[in-house]
């Protein structure tokens, strides 16, 4: 008979020690753990998109609003308001930051997209954000500076540009000063443009800063809730995508639907040529009307206005009679000597 008797050294450990030993394996793993999600903040990605169209809303919002003030002054003296349109433009601007940005609150084109500035300053002094949204707004000293450089620095540039144009600054005639300064405002200029291209492929690369404004202030665009979608209609847009491109279509087919060039392509296809003949030829084919002064087109001597011969011929160098389809190499004032098409008006 065979017995089965336990050995004492082989016995495994009680179920207890075996969960305090894998406790005090785990537990300096843990404390690195919870230390390192104390002190690390979550990446977070802000759509560029939104970013984008925030700008493009903030610049659509200004337009409606200039639109509505300019007709408030319509019935003044017409050109002077268009004196004052960097006044007007810099005030609708302040407006706008006043009622925004100001008092904590986003711009309309910014609170449409579910967005708000936040000092990413104060954020990485923290340092213990946890889901990458939280941080505080931007502070009073930012607010004056964002509006100095947004509202102030573009009004100024603006008067300074339409001054020198009119002063013809840029002129060689001008005196060596004002050539200098003018050629010093293209050269500033260049360099804004160069640097705002620069920070452009870097919002690209980071999803950070959408001008040099904000990122000379660290003013970054964050969203407002995590858990709320875009507040525009996709409609709206792609209702605006379908009439753009068909304007772009208008564009492109109206040339090709010139009159006379559909009537010289049909006129092999006229079973009756000399049909052109038999008509009124004292009255002009394109007005119907009798000349005041009468112009021969040349070699065919058919007669017109001068007003719609000369519109006709400059607007298409090769020109064909609209009566009979003969391309059009002169014109002739009746009983006078011979003008041609490339003849300046």
């Amino acid at each position: 008979m065979i017995s089965f008797r336990s050995n004492p050294s082989t016995a495994p450990p009680p179920r207890e020690d075996a969960w305090i030993t894998s406790y005090q394996k785990l537990l300096p793993h843990w404390h690195s753990v919870s230390l390192s999600h104390q002190h690390s903040t979550l990446p977070i990605s802000i759509s560029r998109v939104n970013q984008f169209d925030a700008a493009r809303l903030d610049i659509e919002m200004s337009a409606m609003l200039k639109e509505q003030l300019v007709k408030v002054f319509s019935l003044m003296k017409p050109g002077m308001l268009f004196q004052y349109e960097p006044e007007l433009d810099a005030f609708l601007e302040f407006l706008i930051w006043r009622f925004s940005i100001w008092v904590d609150k986003p711009t309309p084109g910014i609170a449409l997209m579910n967005l708000r500035y936040r000092d990413e300053r104060a954020v990485e002094i923290r340092e213990n954000v946890r889901t990458g949204l939280e941080g505080p707004g931007l502070t009073v000293a930012q607010k004056m500076w964002y509006c100095i450089a947004a509202v102030g620095g573009q009004y100024i540039w603006a008067r300074l540009l339409s001054f020198s144009a009119f002063r013809r600054w840029g002129d060689s005639e001008q005196r060596p000063l004002a050539r200098r300064v003018w050629g010093l405002m293209q050269r500033i200029e260049g360099l804004y443009k160069a640097a705002s291209f620069g920070n452009l492929l870097l919002f690209l690369y980071t999803g950070r800063y959408r001008n040099l404004i904000e990122r000379a202030l660290r003013a970054r665009l964050v969203y407002e809730s995590p858990n709320m979608n875009r507040a525009v209609s996709f409609e709206y847009m792609n209702r605006q995508l379908v009439w753009n491109e068909f304007s772009e279509m208008l564009l492109l087919l109206l040339p090709l639907l010139n009159s006379s060039t559909v009537k010289s392509v049909l006129h092999p296809f006229s079973k009756n040529k000399s049909s052109s003949s038999t008509e009124d030829d004292s009255t002009c084919p394109i007005c119907r009307a009798s000349p005041t002064t009468p112009y021969l087109a040349l070699p065919c001597q058919h007669r017109y206005c001068y007003y719609c011969l000369r519109t006709r011929c400059a607007a298409a160098p090769s020109f064909r009679c609209s009566r009979c389809s003969e391309p059009v190499v002169a014109m002739q004032r009746h009983g006078s000597i011979v003008e041609h098409k490339t003849h300046n008006q």
